[in-house]
């Protein structure tokens, strides 16, 4: 089995971008929803209630992250950090730190999406854990992560997105891309949803390890084109992963495996590496 994608999304729910090679991190891909957007009460804002997110580009350079529309101009907010003021914003049920980054930002998104948004940034000094109900605490297990929903990896596979292609085209519907999905890391070699029986990725070479500690259950996103925002297809793939019961005793659509850093802080992952699976 070797990795076929890597995909980072530097701002949680804009566009994201392919990548051959990155470093990992406890808290997932270097730069993996490092920002964020949120609302005037610092709620997190996700293309569940804004599918134009989509429509926002995003590129990393060595000195700055670029946010591009055909609207207007590129925001472009400097990677080193200054003297941002904090505040408190919230993803889910957690309530965590960020950095404001600024006046500038905020009136581009305002302009770019129609509504009150603020653009925030994960400080390098605070943690926010992940929920402890699927880690392995028998053996000391913990994680953290920046702004991802929960976990700081996401695991999918080519396999699985092929038997839900075929599932789509049999009913007459148009298949879709592994975008919809958003994951990190995509993998091939494998049986179709097989990774809800793996326990642990590990690439001896590379000297890391990734541990796959839940199910991802899915939501309304994944019927959006991710360039456009649009939905073609109203409701589907939703209701065809449900009907496909790709996890079985779940209830809802499942796709994907959250997962953490087990070892390899620091070192390089890259598209073609070879991987041995640890089932559970």
């Amino acid at each position: 089995m070797r990795i076929t994608q890597l995909n980072i999304y530097p701002v949680k729910s804009l566009r994201g971008i392919a990548l051959e090679r990155t470093l990992l991190t406890p808290r997932g891909l270097a730069f993996d929803r490092h920002w964020m957007v949120v609302d005037g009460r610092g709620r997190f804002v996700t293309q569940r209630e804004l599918p134009a997110m989509a429509r926002v580009a995003v590129r990393l350079t060595d000195e700055a992250l670029v946010l591009e529309h055909p609207r207007t101009a590129p925001l472009i907010v400097p990677l080193e950090t200054t003297a941002q003021p904090r505040c408190a914003v919230r993803i889910w049920q957690d309530t965590c730190e960020a950095l404001d980054e600024g006046e500038a930002a905020s009136r581009w998104l305002t302009e770019v999406l129609g509504r009150d948004l603020r653009l925030v940034r994960f400080p390098g000094d605070h943690r926010r854990e992940v929920e402890t109900d699927y880690l392995r605490v028998e053996r000391g297990e913990r994680a953290d992560t920046a702004f991802p929903d929960g976990y700081p990896f996401l695991v999918a596979c080519e396999a699985s997105l092929k038997a839900l292609n075929e599932r789509l085209a049999a009913q007459g519907l148009e298949t879709v891309p592994m975008s919809r999905f958003r994951p990190n890391v995509v993998v091939e070699g494998t049986m179709p949803f097989a990774e809800g029986q793996w326990d642990e990725l590990e690439a001896g070479e590379a000297g890391y390890r990734l541990g796959l500690r839940k199910p991802c259950k899915r939501c309304k996103i994944i019927t959006q084109d991710q360039h456009t925002g649009e939905a073609p297809v109203p409701r589907e793939p939703l209701r065809t992963l449900v009907a496909m019961d790709t996890q079985p005793g779940w209830q809802g659509a499942y796709f994907g495996q959250n997962a953490i850093l087990l070892d390899g802080a620091g070192r390089a992952i890259g598209v073609g590496d070879p991987l041995t699976v640890h089932c559970r």
